[in-house]
């Protein structure tokens, strides 16, 4: 008992530590806010013309989210790697998927994958009631503390299987996928709501973005959206 109590204060003071540290990026400039204009802009010129997705995106500082040696980078239209051999998607990719997802505010909306919370930041900010769910420990001990310091606050964080879904608060409004699937998860299907979207990249290595629509309660409508490449989506909890 003795141990598991050292335990969990270390763990504590590890996380208490770490948001120490990050209060020190923890700022957003209008040097910030002037490159966030300019990512904006070239999302604009790369086709993606939702208004409210490029709102959302301008109110969420993406360098609170990188890892400091890459924090000069952090408004150019890449991926970067983050903690647990993860990454943080490329700008273009979380306004496509975003986008993709075709959700209003107030949607109930399930996202796998929170990785560095950036995804989930924006769709927090687009209005939408956020469940999100991560397998990798590490991440989601570190996304659970700072997500809600930053202001952005999903309904709840999981730390869970995705493959699973959350069915205790099924059906869903959107389900978004942020790592590449080898095949599309029945259990997320079924966790759909009648005429809500499904946005899941399916393949391994390279994958196809994909959308499933629920139009009745026994069938689905596929479309394609062309070529992206993710990390891989792994099942259980580590």
């Amino acid at each position: 008992m003795r141990r598991l109590q050292y335990m969990a204060r270390t763990q504590t003071h590890e996380l208490s530590t770490l948001y120490t540290a990050y209060r020190g990026i923890m700022k957003d400039t209008y040097i910030h806010k002037g490159k966030r204009k300019k990512l904006l802009e070239t999302l604009q010129q790369k086709g993606i013309s939702d208004l409210k997705v490029l709102q959302a995106m301008n109110v969420v500082p993406r360098h609170w989210f990188m890892d400091s040696s890459f924090l000069d980078h952090a408004y150019t239209d890449k991926a970067f790697p983050i903690a647990a051999d993860q990454t943080i998607s490329q700008p273009y990719t979380v306004a496509h998927q975003t986008a993709l997802l075709a959700c209003f505010s107030g949607a109930k909306v399930l996202e796998i994958g929170t990785g560095s919370g950036y995804q989930s930041a924006v769709l927090v900010a687009l209005g939408v009631e956020l469940y999100t769910i991560e397998r990798q420990n590490e991440l989601f001990k570190k996304t659970s503390l700072f997500l809600p310091k930053m202001g952005f606050r999903p309904k709840k964080m999981i730390f869970g299987d995705g493959y699973k879904g959350f069915p205790e608060k099924a059906p869903y409004d959107g389900i978004i996928v942020t790592a590449g699937a080898p095949f599309v998860p029945k259990a997320l299907l079924e966790q759909l709501a009648v005429g809500a979207r499904l946005v899941i990249p399916i393949g391994e290595g390279t994958q196809i973005m994909t959308v499933f629509k629920r139009v009745s309660a026994s069938k689905f409508e596929k479309m394609e959206y062309g070529e992206c490449r993710f990390v891989p989506l792994l099942a259980q909890k580590n």
